[in-house]
């Protein structure tokens, strides 16, 4: 009986300890949550003409507020943008961590494969086209305005990611696939610089304006095709949670394990492309988001357990966006910094510095 007890005395202490992973989890993912709500109040309360944040909420729960311009603001401008926002940050981390698993690589983005330069490389030639004999098509797309561009950039995107696929049904090698995604990339981006130098400088402008982000342009019927497509995305990403925590280990050992790897494979490829594509076609290629949030997650979660990381990527994907959208638009003014400018000069030091002083987020992106 002594020595029984004198056990459970010696295991109790560390019962605790073990709860603590799971508790950290809870509390960072519930911190997020609570954190991108916040966010996603003040994206919708500050701009050019602020508005309360009490007639804020009492738009989003259905009421009345005091002045009916507020509900026109709020309902068509700034609800579509910031849903834009939040749904491209989640789509864009979420699609970041499934290429970084993938691939083993620290530095593998969404746009890895080249999903962005085949999108760039349709806009181009929409910018470009005429409607003559040898660009009608594309000058269809052009007269079609925001829409044809959002056409036009969903059919490149798909054109590179068939590619990828089709090629991926010949190469084993997770690194060969990406090194040929990132060559038919440059080859896209290649093709874009040769069809700008012909182009007249106001469309090249366009297609410069168009390369810097914005999530701004989109309308709710933009939102009725963009949104269901980055949910399939997640929820394919979400699917695949046990498959790529297996892959994890490498994709041999993920075969003794009984994993189809290929399938695996196709399966994360088709997710990140949804994501990546439907993000770039609506707002263009908006950098740094897909690349960082992945490594903030792990460390702040201390996991690499892709059933918490998922979840968590979406919230910070999301919360990451919000703020680089409320930080483009300053308030009180009508003025709007690029988007790929924020989300690099403002992020960039806040990661650099979150991973130094974690000692294990170092060693992950050593890893």
């Amino acid at each position: 009986m002594t020595t029984h007890m004198t056990l459970a005395s010696a295991a109790a202490p560390d019962a605790p300890r073990a709860a603590r992973p799971g508790r950290r989890r809870l509390s960072v993912v519930l911190a997020l949550a609570v954190g991108t709500a916040v966010l996603f109040v003040l994206t919708l309360a500050t701009g050019s003409h602020p508005v309360p944040v009490a007639d804020v909420v009492r738009i989003l729960f259905g009421a009345t507020a005091d002045d009916p311009r507020w509900t026109v603001i709020v309902e068509e401008v700034r609800l579509p943008r910031a849903l834009t926002a939040a749904g491209v940050g989640a789509a864009l981390a979420v699609a970041g961590l499934q290429m970084q698993t993938l691939f083993r690589n620290a530095l593998a983005d969404p746009f890895s494969l080249g999903v962005s330069s085949g999108a760039s490389m349709g806009v181009a030639a929409v910018v470009v086209g005429t409607g003559g004999v040898a660009g009608s098509f594309t000058g269809d797309l052009a007269g079609l305005g925001r829409v044809g561009v959002v056409i036009a950039a969903s059919l490149g995107a798909a054109a590179v990611l068939a590619l990828v696929l089709l090629i991926s049904r010949w190469v084993r090698s997770a690194v060969t696939l990406l090194v040929i995604g990132v060559m038919i990339g440059s080859a896209a981006t290649a093709v874009v610089g040769v069809m700008l130098v012909y182009a007249r400088p106001e469309r090249a402008q366009q297609f410069v304006m168009w390369g810097l982000g914005s999530f701004s342009a989109t309308t709710w019927p933009d939102l009725q095709v963009m949104l269901p497509v980055i949910g399939a995305g997640l929820l394919t990403a979400l699917l695949t949670a046990k498959r790529l925590n297996a892959l994890l280990l490498g994709e041999d050992y993920a075969r003794t394990m009984g994993l189809n790897v290929g399938r695996s494979r196709d399966l994360a490829l088709f997710g990140t492309a949804l994501l990546a594509g439907a993000a770039t076609a609506f707002c263009g290629p908006i950098a740094f988001v897909g690349l960082a949030v992945p490594h903030l997650t792990r460390v702040a979660l201390g996991t690499s357990d892709h059933r918490a990381l998922i979840p968590a990527s979406m919230l910070a994907g999301a919360f990451l966006a919000l703020a680089c959208a409320l930080l483009s638009q300053p308030p009180g003014t009508d003025s709007v910094l690029p988007l790929n400018a924020i989300t690099s000069l403002f992020g960039a030091p806040v990661v650099i510095t979150f991973l130094i002083r974690s000692r294990r987020g170092v060693q992950g992106v050593a890893s």
